[in-house]
């Protein structure tokens, strides 16, 4: 099969298209015919060595994919050869097959497609989790997402919504404030132009936010700290524009007893009853027409430096897609 490797960790130009040998689907395994994959930032920090995998390179790239089961292995009862299934949090994945683990794949319900079910689970379950457990949003709660055309923005911005929240966005361009207010957002501020901490206060009256969500970091996490209301929420889950230095405890509590968290997603699905009910949420969602997940571009799988360069120079709004 052809895949993406990393054989040493270094920029774009590290990923290397070639062929492999095909896996086989051990016990507890299904062997899945992969239709596309997803592209995260995460799969960036991998290919860097930011974020350091258990396996050193060479090692497939990618978390998340969807497509249809070939085979299973010894012991399977999760799921059955010609099931269309979706998975995250599972390396290897930008490939033509991998090897997974059954309990972590979930069946695609009919009505959402493969191109949906890879374009949803690690972003879509993110927003999940932030929206629903990190910070269970309540009607009248006030709430602000940065990058909120990105894929993890929009989508969390229409899950917020359905939770009655109040949506604070932040965006770069007109383009993508469009897409930010296409997906619920009820104040969108240019930060390019405007002093975000500033709006906010500004349009809450000086009273500030229940919670910021901020995959952003660096640039935007002091500013962010600011805008929340006394005993408010900062959900620092990623680092786009670079870590957050070393954070002084002080700071919360000059800032009215505030609280700071830096989840991650597996934490959020470390059952397959969790998996299961966060993806069967968005796949109803999806179903019903209440989320829309937005595909904004698809890249050939021997294409996907491109794809990289593409999500690092922050020229990609909604979800980027690898197709085999």
């Amino acid at each position: 099969m052809q895949a993406i490797r990393v054989h040493q960790f270094g920029g774009p130009e590290a990923l290397v298209y070639e062929e492999v040998p095909d896996p086989q689907a051990g016990p507890g395994q299904a062997l899945v015919r992969i239709e596309a994959a997803g592209l995260n930032f995460i799969d960036v920090y991998h290919r860097t060595g930011f974020y350091k995998l258990p396996t050193p390179p060479p090692f497939i790239l990618g978390q998340e994919a969807a497509g249809t089961v070939a085979a299973v292995g010894e012991g399977v009862s999760e799921v059955a050869a010609g099931d269309r299934v979706a998975w995250c949090a599972v390396q290897g994945a930008d490939a033509e097959l991998a090897a997974v683990p059954a309990a972590r794949l979930v069946k695609l319900p009919d009505g959402v497609t493969t191109r949906q079910g890879a374009a949803i689970m690690l972003q879509g379950m993110t927003a999940h989790y932030l929206a629903t457990s990190i910070y269970a949003l309540r009607p009248g709660d006030a709430c602000l997402v940065h990058a909120a055309a990105g894929g993890v923005g929009q989508l969390l911005c229409q899950i917020a919504k359905l939770r009655g929240a109040r949506v604070f966005a932040t965006v770069s361009t007109e383009e993508k404030a469009r897409l930010a207010r296409d997906s619920g957002a009820d104040e969108v501020i240019l930060y390019t132009r405007q002093d975000f901490e500033a709006e906010v206060k500004r349009a809450t009256g000086g009273h500030g936010l229940q919670v910021v969500y901020d995959g952003v970091g660096r640039t935007t996490f002091d500013k962010g700290l600011a805008c929340l209301a006394p005993r408010g929420l900062m959900a620092l889950f990623g680092q786009s524009s670079g870590a957050v230095p070393p954070v002084d405890p002080g700071r919360l509590a000059a800032g009215g007893s505030l609280f700071l968290t830096r989840p991650t997603l597996f934490h959020y699905i470390a059952t397959r009853e969790e998996l299961t009910a966060r993806s069967g949420d968005l796949f109803s969602w999806l179903a019903a027409g209440r989320l829309e997940v937005r595909i904004g571009a698809e890249f050939p799988l021997r294409q996907t430096a491109d794809a990289h360069r593409a999500l690092e120079a922050r020229q990609t709004t909604g979800k980027v897609l690898l197709i085999p």
